[in-house]
């Protein structure tokens, strides 16, 4: 099951088990904020993309008993995603497809998706920008194999009237990715801003779109802290983390 360098780590609070390589991918606490942010239904079809080592789509499996698929590109982590949905016996109802994103409607109709999942790279690929030398965490980050304008422009293909979209992001982007949403019928409706600690500034963004939405009606959620001072998770990361142990 376990190739050279792999571990397997668990998320306490929901008992799923993932493949993770620290030389190639491992997901973090953002995975878990936008897989606890989307509403998703009990029936829902769910479509992850930028999918990585699947962990998001392993996440949300506990919250419907509807298929969801994981679309990555990188034929590594979409490995490690397929092993991680057979590790926790989920081959039924996740699947994970190795392919760019943009050829997505060759195994996913348009406009047929309830939910669409994303945490997408966060960096533009600017010469001047410092770029990982490790090819798989550059690709995670960074606008190389993508772009946002061509991520939202699948989600929107994707999603049926009304469908919903959650995507976890960068503040200094906020506005960019706001707009860029529009112009692809998707309005932004729940804002939420992660912060590190009580006295910094946000370090992500957890937003909400609507497919063919009414423009207007944002509504802005209390902020999450992260960390207390001396660097303890609160209670509300805590709980998403480890449970209510």
């Amino acid at each position: 099951m376990l190739k050279d360098d792999e571990r397997i780590d668990q998320l306490y609070s929901q008992a799923i088990k993932i493949i993770q390589s620290p030389s190639v991918f491992s997901f973090s606490l953002d995975a878990v904020l936008l897989a606890d942010f989307a509403t998703v239904k009990p029936h829902s079809y769910t479509v992850d993309l930028c999918a990585g080592n699947g962990a998001v789509s392993l996440f949300l499996s506990r919250k419907t008993t509807g298929p969801i698929a994981a679309v990555e590109l990188q034929p590594r982590l979409a490995d490690m995603a397929q092993r991680s949905v057979a590790l926790n016996q989920l081959q039924e109802q996740i699947t994970v497809y190795q392919m760019d994103l943009k050829n997505s409607f060759s195994q996913i109709a348009k406009d047929s998706v309830d939910v669409v999942t994303c945490n997408p790279p966060y960096f533009p690929p600017l010469a001047t920008s410092k770029k990982n030398p490790n090819p798989y965490l550059a690709i995670a980050r960074h606008e190389i194999a993508t772009s946002l304008e061509g991520i939202l422009k699948i989600t929107s293909g994707l999603l049926k009237m009304n469908g919903k979209a959650f995507f976890v992001y960068r503040p200094d982007r906020f506005n960019e990715f706001i707009t860029k949403a529009a112009a692809w019928r998707l309005q932004t409706k729940r804002i939420r801003f992660i912060h590190p600690k009580a006295d910094r500034e946000a370090n992500m963004v957890l937003i909400e779109l609507i497919k063919d939405g009414r423009p207007g009606g944002q509504r802005f959620l209390p902020p999450l802290i992260v960390y207390d001072q001396a660097n303890q998770y609160l209670p509300e990361v805590r709980r998403l983390l480890y449970g209510n142990n």
